[in-house]
């Protein structure tokens, strides 16, 4: 069986006993967690452990929270006031965890579903999402990753072109898959509003409502979007359900792009909203 699980965030008891309610399987069942596997929760290197020994039976996408992570290991970026990620920086183990961060996945897809952790621009296809993010892995994978780190944050460009190259198409490929909530129709990217749906800026919308998306008829699960909640509807799963903010950690059964069960379980509020 396939379960597609939203944003861990570092809650690790919410995630074993949520595997517990799957009667999870690693001889039987597959795990995709969608991003945000650390960071904001109280158990973010136990969180990352526990991942790492499920081997073969999971997928881990790398979230925006996870690329942090890997810039304040490399000296890029400093914890952030409300970050849980000291236990990991202090870890004997660090660079291992490190290097297994780095060999993760951007987007993936499986079991009918595209998944990535935030979202993609109408223009691109799936094939498009998939060679993207296949480029930016590599460079996370190699050894210009601390370079890359450091160009990696800004909001421009805040629109697709299949000319760009070099920085500005990683940080774009980057800023869409692991941020992006809303967008106007031609794909500009909006970063500041990170309420619901309902809070669009003028002239934009939430990037799964674009006009003429590309993906339109490709299944699409994603995270990342707390205040979004539970989406499920056709060929649309949003599973970001704010379990570190004292909401729930959401797990879809999927098979051939279908949502077969929603299994939800309750959370202790780790953090505040705003926080």
């Amino acid at each position: 069986m396939n379960y597609l699980i939203g944003d861990v965030q570092g809650c690790c008891d919410a995630l074993e006993r949520l595997l517990q309610r799957l009667d999870f399987s690693p001889s039987r069942d597959h795990l995709w967690l969608l991003g945000d596997l650390v960071n904001r929760g109280p158990a973010s290197l136990a969180t990352l452990r526990r991942l790492i020994g499920l081997g073969d039976a999971a997928t881990c996408l790398l979230g925006n929270h996870d690329l942090h992570l890997l810039a304040a290991h490399h000296g890029v970026r400093r914890p952030n006031g409300g970050d849980t990620l000291d236990d990991i920086l202090a870890a004997p183990d660090r660079h291992a965890l490190m290097d297994w961060l780095r060999h993760q996945r951007l987007a993936a897809f499986d079991a009918g579903w595209l998944m990535v952790h935030a979202g993609v621009v109408p223009s691109w296809s799936r094939d498009d999402v998939l060679g993207l993010a296949a480029e930016v892995e590599a460079v996370l994978r190699g050894p210009a990753l601390p370079d890359f780190l450091r160009a990696m944050y800004g909001n421009e460009p805040a629109r697709w072109s299949p000319d760009l190259r070099g920085v500005e198409r990683l940080r774009f490929t980057v800023n869409a898959l692991t941020r992006l909530r809303f967008c106007t129709a031609d794909g500009e990217m909006d970063f500041k509003t990170k309420d619901g749906a309902g809070a669009a800026p003028d002239g934009f919308m939430p990037w799964f409502d674009a006009p003429g998306r590309r993906t339109a008829n490709t299944p699409i699960a994603f995270g990342h979007w707390s205040t979004l909640g539970l989406v499920n509807r056709p060929g649309l799963l949003a599973l970001d359900t704010g379990c570190v903010w004292g909401g729930r950690l959401t797990a879809a059964r999927v098979q051939d792009g279908q949502p077969l069960e929603i299994v939800q379980i309750d959370c202790d509020q780790a953090q505040k909203p705003g926080a």
